[in-house]
């Protein structure tokens, strides 16, 4: 399998080459058609004004002076019409040059074979050492001799030294950039590498991982990003075990009860006062196993449609009067004293879930309120938000326990809160609904001296 590292090298590389190739063809494609026709023109005028001044000083050697152009940087070729050659400079890699090319400029026209030298795809003219690649124009001779000459740059010449020196930075920009990207790909893929390690870790169930990349990409984002689902997978495992363990407690108290008094009721030698009683404890306890279960499904049918609710305008000042009356028989028997402002006021929401909370709020305060205590009801506009206020004289909660009150299962006096029958799930069904409804719950709460919950809702 390739790594990611051999595969950035390997691209990097490829796109060097593919790269490097087409630049060349483009290169020799602005040669061809740009500066291959200014080259011959120039080249012309050289060989024009060669031509006229030998011409114009007849004293002077003509293989003296035609010699002394070779050595400035030039090859040249001189035949007449008896098919008499001379080589002036560096030897033509071929020599070979039509004869209707000859003639033509012994006739007097001028030979322009670097214009109209074929085009080739990876060989650039311009460098293309041959006899036909030459500019040729007539040139009078010892006793007006008519004579042709060709001529071309003696590229090794003349650009000897820069081709070496062009060779020599071309072959290191290769070697250092293909240095450079082994050393910085490596770099680049090193926090990926440890994300892939992360991510093994995770997948074991080691959640405690910290990835320590100091880099303000993407890759960096990436990092800490994961970072911070590790430690959400963490707690989300820390909750689920818990939440597992508090199921089994909550289950298996009451099923421990009702399996001991079971068998306790195969005693003979009971009067039917225990009987009764050991039948109402199982009665009891049986009873508090269904509202668990029902309790655990109203939360996981929150958990999975919390997008789905049925929103409708109604009076949530009547609703909460008609959970009141409901409840009446719970407060009465405690002689609990009901405090109510309750004025018609109009929201939108899920009547059935909003319903559930004002049951398990006003259900809360009543079983955590001792006989002769007050219970104040309260509903209100606040700009954009309904606020509702439940107020109780009850036994009150620490500080140390608000902020976790609203969690699955938390009970702050677990011995009370099972003689109260509670199951620690009922505050978490009111925070999940009001959340499904965009609002907020907060609690205020003294121990011994009661609590106050604040709920609000958008109007609409």
């Amino acid at each position: 399998m390739k790594t990611l590292y051999l595969r950035i090298v390997l691209t990097t590389i490829a796109v060097m080459v593919f790269s490097s190739l087409l630049a060349f063809i483009l290169a020799n494609v602005y040669y061809q058609y740009s500066l291959k026709p200014y080259n011959d023109q120039k080249l012309t005028r050289m060989a024009k004004d060669i031509a006229s001044f030998y011409e114009s000083n007849r004293g002077v050697d003509q293989q003296a002076y035609l010699q002394h152009i070779s050595k400035l940087g030039y090859q040249i070729y001189v035949v007449d019409s008896t098919r008499h050659e001379t080589f002036y400079g560096r030897e033509f890699r071929n020599q070979r040059l039509e004869k209707s090319a000859v003639k033509q400029v012994l006739d007097g026209k001028m030979y322009h074979g670097i214009a109209n030298f074929p085009s080739q795809v990876f060989v650039t003219g311009f460098f293309d050492n041959v006899l036909a690649n030459t500019i040729g124009v007539p040139l009078k001779g010892e006793s007006n001799k008519q004579q042709a000459l060709f001529i071309r740059p003696d590229i090794q010449l003349q650009f000897g030294e820069m081709r070496i020196f062009f060779s020599i930075i071309l072959l290191l920009m290769i070697v250092l950039s293909i240095l450079f990207v082994l050393i910085s790909t490596r770099y680049l893929v090193k926090p990926i590498v440890k994300l892939t390690e992360a991510t093994k870790q995770v997948a074991k169930g080691k959640y405690n991982v910290e990835l320590y990349v100091k880099r303000r990409d993407e890759i960096g984002a990436l990092a800490s990003h994961f970072s911070e689902m590790a430690k959400s997978l963490e707690q989300l495992e820390e909750m689920r075990q818990e939440f597992v363990s508090n199921v089994s407690h909550e289950i298996q108290s009451p099923l421990a009860s009702i399996q001991g008094f079971s068998k306790t009721l195969r005693s003979a030698h009971l009067s039917d006062k225990q009987r009764n009683e050991y039948l109402s404890i199982i009665e009891e306890e049986s009873r508090r196993m269904s509202s668990l279960s029902k309790q655990l499904l109203t939360l996981a049918s929150l958990d999975k449609e919390s997008e789905h609710i049925d929103k409708s305008t109604f009076d949530v000042a009547a609703q909460i009067k008609q959970v009141l009356f409901m409840t009446e028989w719970s407060w009465r028997e405690k002689e609990l004293a009901i405090e109510m402002d309750l004025p018609s006021t109009m929201i939108s929401g899920d009547q059935k879930l909003l319903h559930q909370v004002w049951t398990n709020l006003i259900t809360n305060s009543v079983k955590f309120t001792e006989e002769g205590g007050t219970l104040s009801l309260r509903v209100g506009m606040e700009d954009t938000h309904c606020h509702v206020e439940f107020q109780d004289t009850g036994i009150g909660m620490s500080k140390e326990s608000l902020p976790h009150i609203f969690n699955r299962f938390y009970k702050e006096d677990k011995a009370r809160s099972r003689t109260e029958g509670s199951s620690g799930l009922g505050l978490a069904i009111v925070k999940q609904i009001v959340k499904m409804h965009g609002g907020s719950i907060h609690v205020e709460s003294e121990k011994g001296k009661g609590s106050t919950f604040h709920v609000y809702l958008p109007k609409m």
